[in-house]
């Protein structure tokens, strides 16, 4: 329980009216439909809304008390819910989460890189959770507002919290982020080409997630992706010792003898601590065993052996892409709509080329913020679809590159279909799906391609 004493201490905010000293909290809660009996609500000021407007409908959800800013309070008055006020909602909330991290000895291990860092951050947390209590940050809760909420879910018995740290928009919000969470394991997964369009070039993000192991103390430990020479190099700035995780020879936690099973996980030689072990993990796709050796690698340094961490790899709620689903006609739906850039397409397009179909089909819609890269970007998809796919649709302006550049590399125009909108995309789809087909669905987050699959899906029968 959060106490008001903890609140005011945290924020240095004041109390507005009569508000009871003996006042405890069961969390801290920033969006007034996901409020509980026993919330704290906090009115977070955001571009397009103003937290202050739905302290009524938090306090009819059950919340008792409000955090608010001082030019928000006229808003909040006539709430009838306790109030805290402060300068700024959103520091505040900083400040409180920072305040909390120090009440707790708790390991914090933060994951960041341009892409799988979600399923990294699920895969480690169900490794830890075999042998500690573990949180873990909800969906993407990476950044200046997610990540302090999560934090605000330590309690007595939490033993370790696994944290997304974003970093995609400017130089310092890693730093920013891990001045509050104060992380001990700090891991990198990669650096692509993932919001190009926001920092400007490769070097740019690499600088950002470069700030992870640059925080992290002498005690703790970076943990690497040995494969991406850009992630490498920020074995330099670590003042923590540095485990390589990949597939090349040096690497402390590396695999060897990779094969993809299609739909029923990959297989690998794992090659740790001078020994060799044969693994079969359900994750989906080769690419996955990156994801496998970070949580080993983590799982490693805090004294789990193998047989421990096995069991983690069995939830099925670690698998954030690449969902299978059931869909209309008898088709099979790879749900993929996660996210997208250039690699995680070829990475989806190689696991669809490995299944024995009818017929693949792939769904395309606009990958975003590629900046320069985004006319080549999708080329590289469109000419990767060509030699996988025997029906290519893409969706939007910018995805009619992908079906552009794989008529370019010899696909036939009859198997290429080009939608300018997602809604008539929705409405024309079903009577294009045939019996047996394997329907790979993916877009970038922004363009919000799981309408498509919802569209698709077969209701009727079970996932």
């Amino acid at each position: 329980m959060i106490t008001l004493r903890d609140v005011l201490e945290g924020t240095q905010g004041r109390i507005h009216g009569d508000v009871p000293q003996d006042l405890m909290f069961s969390h801290v809660c920033h969006d007034s439909r996901q409020v509980r009996p026993g919330d704290l609500f906090i009115a977070i000021v955001g571009p397009n809304f103003d937290g202050h407007d739905f302290v009524a409908d938090a306090k009819a959800k059950g919340a008792i008390a409000a955090l608010v800013s001082e030019t928000g309070l006229s808003k909040a008055t006539d709430a009838g819910v306790h109030l805290i006020v402060v300068e700024d909602t959103g520091l505040a909330l900083q400040r409180l989460a920072a305040y909390w991290r120090t009440l707790f000895d708790v390991s914090v291990i933060g994951v960041t890189g341009s892409m799988g860092k979600s399923s990294v951050k699920e895969v480690i947390a169900s490794v830890l959770a075999q042998n500690f209590s573990v949180i873990r940050a909800r969906a993407s809760y990476n950044n200046e507002i997610g990540m302090p909420l999560t934090l605000m879910e330590v309690n007595p018995d939490t033993e370790a919290a696994v944290l997304e740290f974003g970093g995609a928009y400017r130089f310092g919000e890693i730093t920013e982020l891990a001045d509050i969470a104060r992380p001990t394991v700090g891991v990198v997964t990669n650096v692509s080409h993932s919001h190009l369009q926001r920092m400007g070039s490769l070097e740019a993000i690499a600088e950002t997630k470069a700030e992870l192991p640059r925080s992290l103390p002498a005690d703790g430990v970076a943990i690497l992706n040995g494969d991406d020479f850009r992630v490498r190099a920020m074995a330099d700035e670590s003042p923590a010792p540095v485990v390589f995780y990949g597939l090349a020879p040096d690497c402390e936690v590396r695999a060897k003898d990779v094969e993809s099973h299609g739909l029923d996980g990959i297989s690998f030689t794992l090659v740790m601590d001078g020994d060799e072990q044969h693994l079969n993990v359900p994750l989906i796709g080769a690419h996955s065993v990156h994801t496998v050796l970070a949580a080993i690698a983590v799982g490693r340094w805090f004294g789990m052996g193998l047989d421990q961490m096995i069991p983690g790899f069995e939830d099925s709620a670690i698998q954030l892409r690449l969902l299978t689903l059931p869909g209309i006609n008898r088709s099979t739906i790879i749900d993929d709509t996660y996210n997208a850039n250039p690699t995680s397409c070829l990475a989806a397009l190689n696991l669809l080329a490995e299944l024995d179909a009818n017929r693949k089909v792939a769904i395309f819609g606009d990958i975003l913020e590629l900046g320069e890269f985004e006319d080549e970007g999708h080329r590289i998809v469109g000419r990767r679809s060509a030699s996988v796919v025997q029906q290519l649709i893409s969706v939007g302006d910018k995805a009619r590159i992908i079906t552009d550049a794989a008529i370019d590399s010899g696909m036939s125009q009859d198997q290429v279909i080009a939608f300018e909108s997602k809604d008539t995309a929705i409405e024309q789809l079903p009577s294009l799906i045939q019996p047996g087909d394997f329907v790979l669905v993916k877009g970038s987050r922004g363009v919000k391609m799981e309408d498509v699959v919802s569209a698709l899906r077969d209701g009727s029968r079970p996932a």
